[in-house]
């Protein structure tokens, strides 16, 4: 399973992904361009020395990630707002890719018409948005979790 990142502005978001990305063993996309230079202070900072442990690919450009995920046959799966789909009712695969949008303008329609599946974490009425690394951790943690092999999974004494 991979996280895409759409034209990320926050470099302190980018890195807490990455981060991220590296803890949970996920490979990281950055769609650029990006709100601040890949190699900016800020985002090494936030990824602190957790980025040598987390494969980054860089794509120049929504088309271009589009074009490579196609000749790899990975599945898109848009994290947005504008789903109906609960990201927990949702069945994860290997080799999904989860595409988080922009943290100040979300994913333009072409991105939601280019999607396989869009998702969604419910939020109380009248809240905007999750910050987007939340919204990263919240989705790994469920697609990790349900393609976790059985036998992996901890059995209860009572069982």
């Amino acid at each position: 399973m991979r996280l895409a990142l759409l034209e990320p502005d926050i470099p302190q978001n980018t890195g807490a992904i990455a981060r991220l990305a590296a803890c949970l063993g996920l490979a990281l996309d950055i769609i650029e361009p990006a709100g601040f230079p890949v190699s900016d202070r800020a985002f090494r900072r936030a990824g602190m020395d957790y980025l040598d442990h987390v494969e980054i690919a860089r794509h120049t450009s929504f088309e271009a990630f589009d074009e490579w995920r196609h000749a790899h046959a990975h599945r898109l799966v848009l994290a947005t707002t504008k789903a109906d789909l609960s990201y927990t009712d949702f069945v994860f695969s290997p080799g999904d890719i989860v595409l988080l949008g922009r943290e100040s303008a979300g994913a333009p329609e072409h991105v939601h018409a280019s999607a396989d599946a869009r998702i969604r974490i419910p939020m109380r009425h009248g809240m905007r948005s999750l910050n987007v690394a939340l919204a990263a951790a919240m989705i790994a943690g469920e697609a990790l979790r349900q393609m976790a092999p059985l036998a992996a999974a901890p059995r209860s004494a009572l069982a």
